[in-house]
């Protein structure tokens, strides 16, 4: 596997990993507080659904013993007289019954089956089942609705007790069996069971918080580990294969980390034998193609290549020597440029228009011999500073001004550009040539692909390009010249606080 491939696949796992971890799924320790909170909130809810019924249950209980109180007080008040009924109830004790219009007691006596004798009307008779009946004495206890103020108002819950009562004794002929039924409104025993439920829950929601923030602390002191880990791999450049370094974390974290350094080891090895392989390629085909360079130039010399038909061969040779030699030199260029560990803060600043002005003034003889018109813009007078490796910059501007002189043609002009566009250095390269279609723009980029069949080029120029200036943080774009002609612009950040060596 080559270099680049290895750079590409450690880029793309880098890309994946931020994929699965980023917004398109929960972070861990988010899963991992939903898993503990949701518990925590199920049993939060059951135990408010348990205290509702405890308070209603000691609600009731109150209020059934306080109408059980009443009834059988009520009860008291009735006496037998001859074939008569004697109700001993004062005004006074009905008013104290009824002081409270909030929570009134009301109160029936009847005698059964249905015959009124004393109270309100409206309260409702007890909900017998089938087959069941009222005990001598035993208060029983139900819910029902009567109308608040009369038959045709809105109605109102209460609860309510009967006790069935037999005066005179069993024995007597004269003995009445009469029915006490005392109300109250329900109102008050479900505020009251609000009441005990709210302060219930209040203590239990405050620990349930609590506990929350106990346990979301816990979880980020847990995975700080983690935290630090994936720092380390994410703020890593490509080519950065240093082992991870952790102090301090679980085993399990440990055993990953181990893992990855295992495989970073594996990859580093890898990546030393390719750049030994990339040396040892530059200079084992670079000599003997310059040697064959050489050796057909010293035969062209000769008194025997004046033979037409034996000098157009070496000819071709010779051409066949330097387009190889051309295209080893683009592709060990190419290899030194894909992403490696280039930390531009490190790098010193480099005069892009100065060098632009030296590397214009090398190309003028090739570009007279060629026939075209190779000059400077110099609209920028100050310097313009820019942070990356002058030796990769140098191969941008060359591969420009190179494509400019192979492809615009005899008589065409080619201008070099530098200057400042907001916190950025602009570097241009304009021709007059043919230029490049407009569907040919975006594809020319690619290895290996020429967007005309003119020309001695081996379709890397713009390639390596591309990934120099990407890798120093900036932009290439061509663009059209009216009326006909190719502008290549290339964007980089400038350097701040520039202190060239």
């Amino acid at each position: 596997m080559s270099l680049a491939r290895w750079r590409q696949r450690l880029s793309g796992w880098r890309s994946r990993s931020r994929g699965r971890l980023g917004s398109g799924s929960l972070s861990l320790s988010r899963q991992l507080l939903w898993w503990v909170l949701l518990p925590q909130l199920v049993l939060w809810l059951a135990g408010g659904v348990a205290a509702y019924r405890f308070a209603a249950s000691y609600a009731n209980e109150a209020i059934d013993a306080s109408l059980s109180q009443a009834s059988r007080a009520l009860a008291r008040q009735l006496k037998p007289i001859g074939s008569g009924l004697l109700i001993d109830f004062p005004k006074a004790a009905q008013d104290v019954l009824e002081a409270d219009p909030a929570d009134r007691l009301l109160y029936m006596v009847s005698q059964p089956p249905g015959q009124f004798i004393l109270g309100n009307q409206a309260l409702p008779p007890p909900p017998l089942a089938q087959g069941a009946a009222l005990r001598i004495g035993q208060p029983y206890f139900y819910d029902g609705s009567m109308p608040l103020a009369g038959p045709g108002d809105a109605e109102q819950a209460v609860r309510v007790v009967a006790l069935l009562l037999r005066l005179g004794g069993e024995q007597q002929p004269e003995a009445q069996t009469l029915l006490v039924q005392v109300a109250r409104s329900s109102a008050n025993r479900e505020e009251l069971a609000r009441r005990i439920l709210v302060d219930m829950l209040l203590p239990l929601s405050s620990l349930i918080l609590l506990m929350t923030l106990i346990v979301w602390l816990g979880i980020r002191a847990g995975l700080a580990p983690l935290k630090r880990l994936r720092q380390q791999v994410e703020g890593r450049a490509p080519a950065d294969l240093a082992p991870l370094q952790l102090a301090s974390a679980p085993r399990e974290l440990l055993s990953l980390a181990g893992a990855i350094n295992t495989l970073l080891a594996e990859v580093q090895h890898s990546v030393e034998r390719q750049k030994r392989f990339i040396g040892d390629a530059a200079h084992q085909l670079r000599t003997p193609l310059a040697g064959l360079k050489s050796q057909t130039e010293l035969a062209l010399t000769l008194p025997s290549a004046s033979d037409p038909e034996l000098r157009a061969r070496l000819l071709r040779v010779h051409e066949s020597a330097t387009r190889s030699a051309h295209l080893v030199s683009q592709l060990l260029t190419l290899a030194r440029a894909e992403p490696g560990a280039l930390r531009l803060q490190d790098c010193p600043p480099v005069d892009l228009l100065a060098l632009a002005r030296q590397l214009t003034a090398e190309l003028v003889p090739r570009a007279l011999r060629a026939g075209l018109d190779l000059g400077m813009d110099e609209a920028a007078q100050t310097p313009v500073w820019v942070a990356g490796e002058a030796l990769l910059l140098r191969e941008v501007l060359s591969n420009l001004i190179d494509n400019a002189l192979r492809y615009a043609g005899a008589g065409a002009t080619v201008t070099v550009g530098v200057q400042r566009s907001g916190a950025q250095a602009c570097l241009s390269v304009e021709d007059s040539g043919p230029g490049i279609a407009a569907q040919d723009r975006a594809r020319v980029f690619g290895r290996f692909v020429r967007a005309t069949d003119a020309g001695s080029g081996c379709g890397l120029g713009l390639a390596i390009v591309k990934e120099i200036v990407e890798r120093h943080g900036g932009q290439v774009s061509l663009e059209p010249v009216l009326p006909h002609g190719l502008r290549v612009r290339v964007l980089l950040p400038l350097a701040g606080n520039p202190q060239p060596a």
